[in-house]
Parts: C-alpha cells; structure tokens; sequence
C-alpha cells in the first residue's frame, strides 16, 4: 500500500494534532484533516467500487503473465546529453506481478489492483536523467528564473474557503514518527503538516541542504517538477516509459535489479529497516534521505529507480487505466496515460501517478519499491519523500 503518497492536497491548512489527541477531536475541531484521510494506499483501494475492485484483481488471475522485453536496438540518435542515458525503448509487460508468483505480502503485490492486468506496452526510444534531480540543480533553476515553488507560497481564503485565517500558512508534509511504537491505522501518528517546509528547508525551518547539494530536491509539487523539466528543455516521463526504463530491460522480476530483494546479503536500494513508523535504524547505511547514486544502478545505468524519493510521472492517476489497455486489446503504443483522472476514494482530486518508492517503504505497511506497483498524489502537494527525474526526447547539441 501505498501510505507514502498523499491523495489529497494535504496542504489545505490544518493544525496537526500530536499522537496523544484522539481522532474524534480533529474531527470536532479541524474537520480539513478528512479531505484527506484517504492518505493511506490500502484504504483508497478498499475505497474503490467493489464491481471494479473485482474486475481488476479478476483480470489480474487471468492476465497476469509476462511476456519477454523487445528492446529497440537502434543506437542513441547522436550525442547523449550530458547527465542522461539513453533508453531504447521497445515492448515489455507493463504492471504488477500476480500475488500468487510474487515473493510479496499483502501490503505488497496483493494490495496492487490498480497495477494490474500486466498488458504489452510499447514505447520510443528517449534519454532520461542517471539520478533524481538534485537540490543543487532544482537551486540553479531557482536562481536563474526567481521561481517559487508551491509549499513557499501562503494559500489564501479564497483558495480554502473556511479555512481558519491562522491555519493559512505556508509550509509541506513532513515524515514525523512517534518515538515509540504505534498502531499502523493511524497515518496521522507520523505525518504532519510543518510550517516553513520546502525545498530549502525539508522538514522544517530549523532543516537545510546546506551541504546536501547531492541528494534529491523534495517538496516539490508536480507543477514545480513541470516547470523545472520546462527550463531544462526536457520533461517528465509518461508511467510507461518510467516503468519500461526501471526494468533496465528485464521482464517479470520484481526489483528493478533482479529476482531477491537482497541479492547475497546486499542492499540494492534505500528503504526503511527497523520497526516502522518509530524506528529506522539505517541498516542499509543512511537513516532517511539518501543523496543519490548510493546504490548500484540498473540495467540501463539508472540510479535511485526503487527507494530513496518517490519520482512524479506525467500520466493522471485512475485505478482502471490498466483494465482499459488491457480490454482494448493489442500492444499500447506510447500511452500517455488516461484523459483525465479519477480516484474514487476522492474523486474531486486530480491526481498523477507516483513510481518508485521511498526511503519510508518497508515490508511492514508498504513495499512499493516493487517494479509495477504505483503511487498516486494529488498535483499540488509535496513531501519530504518526493522528488523527480527527467526525460527528454531530443539529443545534445554540444
């Protein structure tokens, strides 16, 4: 499931309740919380309509087969550009692995329905981005544009209507675990709205990147991500190219890199050890954020494409998409993702798709750093485990 990822746009102010109130009193007194209470994966797939729920996990038993990865075998239309690598492209199975083949739990591969039926995907050749984009590159966009992201700006009444006026104010969510043990059906006990987040300041004012140039810009919102990709004359992957260049051309294994979550005792990827939400205790060398390429890179010479930051794609989210591929038969060529976007567990949200995983997922409450599986997130929130990477379809010219 995927806890990680908002699916609503937690910024509509609201004044977090420390773990000891009970949830009947953020109900009484700050009723926005329930606008997004459907934060957790697993619930907005309970959420879904039970007739569609059904026909995605019925498609999956039946369709759930992966076939091989065709890649092209056309070399890179001349020089590559710096910072990028060029992925083929050709026709691979797109989506989830069936639970019944997957070394997966239930907040696995079993709790994927929007993942599946895994269908034959086709897509051109592009360059894309070695790592996450950087706070130091997203820094020399800020500097030469005067840009201000999403969390730096104060919302308005007009924007919440109802909303109290000492609620308005600018800040992100920020992963904040409790120091001891808790229930996991409460999000609530380790995620909280923080004045003064952003991108130079991740978790709060008192945080900054000073001396973390290398890691992966969070907080930012999809519009921000857009138009950093805008100014670097490139953009953001469609889901299918995401997932077709995660695979780093293997079919069917659900790693990025391959078959075992920890090949000869290794870790491949920055995920969450420890017991979750309480304590991380950074088993795999970096408790939190990681700065990027920390990790050996896949098949195609891509680093941080399970764990560390989650990574916007450009498609909008609906929980049937895969089912409408999959019916209309044949290989999708360059799909770009649905029309327009639907979250039944709140449809009034438009969201776009989430891939990767963070450093937050863990067998416990959410293994999304599993190749097929998505995240979803409403296109004005950010958070402190979620960045982005760019594609682009045109050479270097130096």
């Amino acid at each position: 499931m995927n806890y990680e990822k908002l699916t609503r746009n937690i910024r509509k102010p609201v004044r977090t309740l420390p773990p000891s109130h009970s949830t009947k009193k953020s109900v009484i007194f700050f009723w926005p919380v329930l606008l997004i209470a459907c934060f957790l994966w697993l619930n907005s797939l309970n959420a879904l309509p039970t007739a569609l729920r059904a026909e995605s996990q019925g498609a999956a038993s039946a369709d759930a087969v992966f076939g091989p990865t065709v890649p092209n075998t056309s070399p890179a239309p001349g020089v590559v550009p710096r910072g990028m690598v060029w992925i083929p492209g050709g026709e691979f199975s797109m989506g989830a692995q069936d639970p019944e083949g997957a070394d997966a739990n239930m907040v696995g591969m079993r709790a994927a329905a929007d993942a599946r039926p895994v269908h034959r995907v086709y897509v051109d050749g592009f360059f894309m981005d070695k790592t996450d984009v950087t706070n130091a590159q997203f820094a020399a966009f800020v500097k030469a544009t005067g840009y201000i992201t999403t969390a730096e700006k104060t919302p308005t009444a007009e924007d919440f209507p109802g909303a109290p006026p000492e609620n308005l104010y600018a800040g992100g969510v920020v992963f904040s675990p409790p120091n001891h043990p808790v229930p996991l059906n409460n999000h609530f006990q380790w995620w909280a709205y923080v004045k003064g987040a952003n991108w130079r300041h991740p978790t709060g004012p008192a945080s900054s990147i000073k001396g973390k140039e290398n890691y992966p810009v969070v907080q930012v919102a999809y519009t921000d991500a857009e138009a950093y990709a805008s100014w670097a004359h490139k953009r953001l992957p469609t889901e299918a190219e995401w997932e077709f260049a995660a695979r780093g051309g293997l079919a069917g294994k659900p790693y990025v890199w391959g078959e075992k979550f920890r090949p000869k005792g290794k870790w491949m990827a920055n995920t969450f050890q420890g017991h979750f939400p309480d304590k991380d205790t950074g088993a795999d060398g970096f408790a939190g954020i990681a700065p990027v390429a920390q990790y050996a890179p896949n098949g195609y010479g891509l680093y941080d494409m399970a764990g560390n930051v989650w990574q916007w794609t450009s498609d909008w989210y609906r929980p049937d998409y895969y089912t409408q591929l999959a019916d209309a038969g044949g290989v999708a060529r360059n799909p770009k993702g649905p029309d327009t976007p639907f979250d039944p567990a709140e449809p009034n949200d438009k969201k776009k798709v989430h891939r990767g995983g963070s450093f937050l997922c863990t067998d416990q409450y959410c293994s999304r750093y599993m190749v097929g599986t998505r995240g979803k997130g409403e296109i004005s929130t950010g958070t402190n485990h979620l960045g982005f990477r760019c594609v682009s379809d045109r050479q270097a010219t130096h």
